[in-house]
């Protein structure tokens, strides 16, 4: 029998289904916000500016499944479609990508199943991201139902780029005019300048604030030193003068009547 979302047989499987993706949505959400106040506790920056999630819609799914010539079922579904539920996460800057990655990958409960690097490979479009496939675990009543969850790294310049080409490309179902395709992936080239730019000042920012420090930190330590001769040579002439006050003091004759 054919399990489709829509009938009413599968209603209650299709609801046990979305919920479960759901489920690991929030996992995974409280997940990644411990690990970025972790971060800002240990190291006083905050990696993520902002998080998204989502679900698709049955209309999506169904659709997916339907271009990739698959039957409209809700194993299927699940075995297939690896962006059911998927995670945005976005970033200042392209240095904090790759460590946000490895955070989420070496949590004891989450898999990694694939990851598609479009960061280092970009596609010919000029699109840049980094995808993850996990899965997390999520507990039921009746035990243990690992999830798939798809998640998205990138910075706001490259989220800003993707999310203005999603929309062209929804105007024109995916097949944009050759010259508009040209501009997407001249914008693209120019996000990704300003991502190498804003990165460089960032680090310049970096780079100045810790010089301060240095010669704060040095400033400190030659004023402490300073002081503490200070306080040495003061130590000595008061013992000196100590000295030729007990002298001075001596009865005269060695003490002799």
């Amino acid at each position: 029998m054919t399990k489709d979302p829509k009938s009413f047989e599968q209603v209650d499987q299709w609801k046990t289904t979305m919920f479960l993706y759901s489920s690991a949505l929030k996992s995974i959400n409280t997940k990644i916000e411990i690990l970025n106040n972790e971060f800002i506790q240990l190291y006083n920056y905050n990696p993520i500016e902002h998080i998204t999630s989502r679900l698709k819609t049955p209309s999506s799914i169904v659709k997916k499944l339907q271009n990739d010539g698959i039957d409209v079922t809700i194993d299927n579904m699940v075995e297939y479609l690896n962006d059911i539920a998927g995670i945005r996460i976005i970033c200042s800057f392209m240095s904090d990508i790759y460590p946000i990655a490895d955070m989420i990958a070496r949590q004891a409960d989450i898999t990694v199943l694939h990851v598609k690097d479009y960061i280092k490979y970009p596609k010919s479009n000029g699109y840049k991201s980094y995808h993850m496939v996990v899965t997390i675990p999520v507990y039921l009543t009746d035990g243990k139902m690992d999830t798939k969850v798809e998640i998205q790294i990138r910075t706001i310049a490259m989220d800003f780029w993707a999310s203005l080409e999603h929309k062209i490309a929804y105007k024109f179902e995916g097949n944009p005019p050759d010259y508009l395709e040209t501009e997407l992936k001249a914008c693209a080239d120019m996000v990704d300048m300003l991502d190498a730019k804003i990165f460089s000042l960032n680090q310049a920012i970096m780079e100045i604030g810790r010089t301060r420090r240095e010669e704060a930190e040095k400033k400190l330590e030659e004023e402490r030193l300073q002081e503490e001769a200070r306080q040495q040579a003061q130590r000595a002439r008061e013992i000196v003068e100590g000295q030729k006050a007990g002298q001075g003091t001596e009865p005269e004759n060695g003490g002799k009547a």
